[in-house]
């Protein structure tokens, strides 16, 4: 949902009265969420606030390559006395990043014309600006900093649109933090502020991400079988007396103590395999299989196999042991009788970069690696890869690639960004 402001202001010196009631029906036009309204007003137009309002419009129609030309050509043109008028073209242009996924954006300049607004009074175009950058930081995972941005906007002046805007970022900073009641609430008072705003693409929005609360969001492994659990499960499986092997995050973990694993695969897999097998035990070959990938097993990989489960042993010394048995080896938890994996709800190789993708927006390589917390080498190979099964599409050259795939069903995005998803 792209702003609305009324970029010409009250500062700019357009001239003729008729000019003036042009660029104020078009400016409302575009915050109705009617950008062809607002086009019919000011297409044939070059002055600089007809410029920032087709910029936006462009954008509302999706045409997001014209709409940043616009917009940087009106901010150009703007004087130098028209300050809130250029700092309204400078957070158009950050809200247009942000649905490019354009996430290297200097944040610096966004900080600036949200002070510069701030400081003339423009208080919903700042905290319009506010938004964007939290919606960014959403997107990256720095929660906490998120929410800052949030608590310095005062929300009860602000208008409908602005309002479901700030709901949206509050609901998925809960859905992140496992707070499924915190998020339903938010979303709830999304929709209503949606409805109160009449703007159809907000609705869409609100309505998408009510559907990850009724999404699966893992799978549950315990005792050879699996299914499927939405987020509120897994909220409450956090606070649960449960051995849990936590395939997201590669941690393990009963209640408040947390055994990260993240730096060591091959302990992980060997924890999950046993976790999986729980109560039975595992075959060494097994285990060397799918801890070494090796095909045939001979005494080098037991050796390894046996310096692997005493490190193990070691980590886990505050939750479980593991004992051997004559095939192999066996969990033994402490103070529970429930061993369980929560793995993802699909675990192919490059699921991570398959579920930020799946929201339908436009991805830059950079700007996942970003969001994902990895090299840009390692995610373009993994593009690469997806691009040769066909279940990615690219579009565009150099810095101006972007990546696409249609959404996958029962791939709820939020869970798979860097952020805490269990309590810890």
């Amino acid at each position: 949902m792209f702003a609305s402001s009324r970029l010409g202001g009250g500062s700019n010196k357009c001239g003729a009265i008729d000019m003036e009631s042009l660029i104020t029906a078009a400016a409302r036009a575009l915050e109705a969420g009617d950008p062809l309204g607002a086009l019919n007003r000011v297409a044939l137009r070059n002055d600089a606030p007809s410029l920032a309002l087709r910029g936006i419009a462009m954008a509302q129609l999706g045409d997001l390559g014209k709409a940043k030309t616009l917009l940087r050509t009106a901010a150009r043109a703007f004087g130098p006395r028209e300050a809130v008028a250029r700092a309204r073209c400078i957070v158009a242009e950050a809200e247009l990043a942000l649905v490019s996924r354009e996430l290297n954006w200097p944040v610096k300049t966004l900080a600036a014309a949200r002070a510069t607004l701030e400081k003339h009074g423009d208080l919903a175009n700042a905290a319009h600006a506010g938004h964007i950058e939290a919606r960014r930081l959403l997107l990256i995972g720095r929660l906490d900093e998120a929410e800052r941005i949030l608590v310095e906007i005062r929300p009860a002046r602000l208008p409908p649109a602005s309002q479901a805007v700030r709901e949206l970022v509050v609901a998925g900073i809960a859905i992140r933090r496992l707070r499924t009641k915190d998020a339903r609430a938010a979303l709830g008072r999304a929709a209503h502020a949606a409805g109160l705003a009449e703007i159809p693409a907000l609705a869409a929005e609100v309505d998408s991400a009510n559907l990850v609360l009724d999404t699966p969001a893992a799978r549950l492994i315990a005792r050879g079988s699996e299914k499927p659990l939405l987020l509120g499960e897994v909220e409450r499986l956090a606070t649960s007396t449960a051995f849990v092997v936590d395939a997201f995050h590669h941690v393990v973990r009963r209640r408040g103590v947390v055994v990260p694993l993240g730096t060591r695969p091959v302990l992980f897999t060997v924890a999950r395999l046993l976790a999986q097998a729980w109560p039975a035990d595992v075959s060494r070959e097994t285990l060397i299989s799918g801890a070494f990938h090796a095909r045939h097993a001979d005494e080098s990989h037991r050796a390894r196999l046996r310096v692997e489960i005493g490190r193990l042993r070691t980590k886990l010394k505050a939750l479980a042991d593991i004992s051997a048995t004559k095939q192999g080896f066996v969990l033994a938890p402490r103070k529970t009788r429930d061993v369980l994996v929560l793995a993802r709800p699909n675990e192919e190789k490059h699921a991570a970069v398959l579920a930020l993708l799946a929201d339908g927006e436009p991805w830059s390589s950079s700007a996942l690696a970003l969001a994902l917390r990895i090299s840009p080498r390692t995610v373009q190979r993994s593009l690469d890869e997806l691009a040769r099964s066909g279940k990615v599409q690219s579009f565009g050259h150099g810095r101006s690639r972007r990546w696409m795939t249609p959404p996958v069903p029962g791939f709820p995005t939020g869970l798979l960004l860097p952020a805490p998803l269990l309590a810890t």
